[in-house]
Formats: C-alpha cells, sequence, structure tokens
C-alpha cells in the first residue's frame, strides 16, 4: 500500500459499494464460509463430542489429518487451475460440487457410516472449500481498487471468518437443541449445503474474465504448481516473513486446539465455561471477536509499521498470550487467551494476505494462495498429532503437566518466529517495509 492511499473502512466500503463485482464477491464468500463453518462445526461436534464417537488424542489428530492434510498437499498443484482458467467458472464449478458432496455426507450420517467413511466424505468437501478460499483471495485485486485492497481485504477475510464462526455457532445450536447424535450432524450439514448453494448461483453473474487470471507464464517458468509458487516467495521477502508468521501460530494453535478439547471433555474440572459442544462455541465466538478487532487494526499498522514489524508484534502479543492465559489450562482464562490469539493470528494471516494481493503476479497468485493454505494445515495438523503424543491416548481428561509443557512450546515457537522475523527487519533498511506499487490489474 503506498504512502499516498486513503486507508479505511469508508473509503473500503465505498470501493465495494461502487463495484458490483465486489459486491456479488463478497456474497459468494460469504455464503460460503457460513457454510463451511457449519458444516465442519457440525461433523466436529459429532466426532469430537458424541459418546457413541468419542476420540482420543490420537484419533482427534487422525481426524484433523484426514481432513486438511490431502488437499493440502495436492492444493499448489490444483490451484495452477486459479492462474490459467477463467477463476469465476472454477468457482461455481467448485461451489456445485460442494452442495453434492455436503449432500453425500449427510446421506451418510443418516445411514450411520462409519468415522472412516464420513471423513473421507468431508475431506472431499473442504478440499473444495479451501480451493474456493484461494480462488475468491487470488480474485479480490481484480474488482477492487488498489488504494483500497489492503482494508477491504482485511473487512472481508475476517468478516468472512466471523460468518464463518456464526455458521459454526448455528451446528453447535443444532447439535445443542436435538443432542450431539448422526441425526441432529445430519441436519445440521444439510442446512450448511445452503450456503454452497448460494455461493454457486453468485459466481454464474460474473461475466468471463471478470475475476482474471491475467496473462500466462512462459512455458519454461511454470513447472508446477510447488516449484513456481515457492519461487514466487522466495523471490518476495515482504511474502515469506508472513507465510512464517502463518506457520508459527498454526503450530501453537494447533496445540492449543488439542488442549481445549480435552479440557472440555474433563467433567471433573471446576469451570464456570461449559463443557462440551457449548463451551467449543463460546472458545470459537470469542476468536471470532478477536479476529474482528484484527480486521480493524491491520489497515492501520500496516502502512506505519510494514508487514514485517507488525508480523513481529502480532508474534510478541502470541506469545505473552500463550504463556500468561492458555498455559494456565483454566478453561476460563483460555476463552481470553482465544480472543487474543484470534487478533494476533488473524493479523499476521492478513499481513500475508495483502503483501500476496499487492506483491505477486496474478499469473502466480493463486498457487502461493494455495501454499498459504498447505502451511496453514500442515503446521496445524502436525502440531496436534506431536501434542497427541506427548499426552498420551487418554479419552477424557488432560494431563496437565504434558498439557502445558506443549502450550510452553507452543509459546516458544511464536517468540522465535518472532526473532527471525526482525532479523529480516535488520537486514534491510530501516524504512518500514511497506509494498511498491504495481500498475493495476
Amino acid at each position: 500500500m503506498s504512502r499516498t492511499e486513503r486507508p479505511g473502512a469508508v473509503h473500503a466500503l465505498r470501493a465495494v459499494a461502487h463495484s458490483p463485482g465486489a459486491l456479488r464477491l463478497v456474497l459468494l464468500r460469504f455464503a460460503s464460509q457460513f457454510g463451511d463453518g457449519m458444516f465442519q462445526a457440525a461433523l466436529g461436534g459429532a466426532i469430537l463430542f458424541d459418546p457413541q464417537r468419542g476420540a482420543d488424542p490420537a484419533a482427534v489428530a487422525a481426524g484433523f489429518a484426514v481432513l486438511l492434510l490431502p488437499y493440502s498437499l495436492l492444493g499448489p498443484f490444483a490451484a495452477r487451475i486459479l492462474d490459467r482458467v477463467d477463476r469465476a467458472t472454477v468457482l461455481g464449478v467448485a461451489s456445485t460440487l460442494k452442495v453434492l458432496l455436503i449432500a453425500g455426507a449427510t446421506w451418510l450420517l443418516l445411514a450411520g457410516a462409519s468415522n472412516t467413511v464420513v471423513l473421507t466424505t468431508a475431506l472431499a468437501t473442504v478440499g473444495a472449500s479451501r480451493f474456493v478460499l484461494a480462488g475468491l483471495s487470488a480474485s479480490l485485486p481484480h474488482v477492487v481498487p488498489r488504494s483500497a485492497l489492503v482494508t477491504t481485504n482485511a473487512a472481508l477475510v475476517t468478516l468472512g471468518s466471523v460468518v464463518s464462526a456464526v455458521g459454526a455457532l448455528a451446528a453447535v445450536t443444532v447439535l445443542g437443541l436435538v443432542g450431539p447424535s448422526d441425526r441432529s450432524t445430519a441436519i445440521a450439514t444439510g442446512i450448511s449445503a445452503i450456503g454452497a448453494l448460494l455461493a454457486a448461483v453468485a459466481a454464474r453473474g460474473f461475466v468471463r474474465g471478470r475475476l482474471g487470471p491475467d496473462g500466462t507464464a512462459t512455458r519454461r517458468e511454470d513447472d508446477g504448481g510447488w516449484t513456481s509458487g515457492f519461487a514466487a516467495v522466495r523471490r518476495t521477502r515482504s511474502v515469506a516473513a508472513p507465510l512464517m508468521g502463518v506457520g508459527a501460530h498454526r503450530i501453537a494453535f494447533g496445540v492449543d486446539t488439542l488442549v481445549m478439547i480435552l479440557l472440555l471433555r474433563d467433567t471433573a474440572r471446576s469451570s464456570i465455561l461449559p463443557g462440551g459442544v457449548a463451551g467449543f462455541g463460546l472458545t470459537i465466538g470469542a476468536a471470532a471477536a478477536g479476529m474482528f478487532v484484527a480486521a480493524i487494526a491491520t489497515p492501520v499498522l500496516l502502512p506505519r509499521l510494514g508487514s514485517t514489524r507488525t508480523v513481529v508484534a502480532a508474534l510478541s502479543l502470541a506469545a505473552l498470550a500463550q504463556t500468561a492465559l492458555v498455559a494456565t489450562l483454566i478453561p476460563d482464562l483460555l476463552i481470553l487467551g482465544a480472543f487474543l490469539l484470534g487478533a494476533a493470528g488473524q493479523t499476521v494471516k492478513l499481513t500475508a494476505d495483502a503483501a500476496m494481493q499487492t506483491d505477486i503476479p496474478d499469473d502466480r497468485r493463486g498457487r502461493v494462495f494455495a501454499i498459504q493454505d498447505t502451511t496453514f494445515n500442515v503446521a496445524f495438523v502436525g502440531a496436534i498429532a506431536v501434542a497427541a503424543l506427548v499426552i498420551g491416548p487418554q479419552s477424557t481428561g488432560v494431563d496437565s503437566t504434558l498439557a502445558t509443557t506443549c502450550v510452553l512450546v507452543g509459546a516458544g515457537i511464536y517468540a522465535l518466529a518472532a526473532v527471525v522475523a526482525v532479523r529480516l527487519v535488520s537486514e534491510r533498511t530501516t524504512t518500514p517495509e511497506v509494498p511498491s506499487p504495481r500498475p493495476p490489474d
């Protein structure tokens, strides 16, 4: 964002209001993310908190791995489609596919299928969802002026996360009213298909070429999703530092997620926070509130601090919250910790998005966003897996000493990432790192 730009919510809202393409993209994002939040929370409630489908830490880690890793490994290759084929068409097809997959998962739940079968169908659904989100992020510069890009992206990504959290709370409400069971989960997943259906309809309203991609890379350079995507990141240090921060945050957040699940299933632990699905829903709400704060703060911080210093500040806050709040293992304090970690993590994510949307060429942007998804998911699942091995096979409760150790390791990772980012700053000029302007798309 250049110094001549006018960051601010009013400017961003005007930019969106005067661009029919931006309004349609907003509808597509919000509809898709509401459905995603409801679908994933419904399955999580069934698998993590339904006594008939109860899982120990290792099974929880395996469930997340099945849901997130396969697409994460294939995503940068699949995302080449976003850089070669009309993105509006791709978004419409992917959203339609989600409707069909959600219908299949709902039928399997009603039929009483095993966790393995249900998760396999959910795997494909989550993969399609991540593909849609990567396409939406890569498309935004085509419908929003550069002067409003950072603020608009902050608002849309964060409000999208809030909308996803609202969807999750809707699923939690259904599970709470009916009780965790295959029937209540099927009701919630069936309703979630409405979001994907609305997204598919919205995508069909774009004229061909409206969302890009622009231009084509040479065949010599276009040697694959991973190689060309990582090469673009390596050449763009304003992107590399935030992506490192994204990875650090997801490692710590993965540990915290497993610990929170175990704490909420520990009926012997005294807490004002309700246990089970209800407590998990409140934690999601606290994290969403933190994300909302980040949407307001990040556009203000970026032009003043630059992307790397903004990341350092967010990671430092996260390390403090991890040490002072999460490490206590007191569920009531974890609510405040979830709020602060939501704010810090979203600040890092929004900083990475801004750098990728302004500094990465359009014919590489889809793959780089897919690489961010890979970093996001692999770090999260890997952290849960390692924490599950350390904590051990406990179906209820949590070993306080082992859990605290895992949480403090997460705090150390936050701090280490901040130190590495500071070194990146010291190797550059002392001028705040602000992406240099490039011609509009």
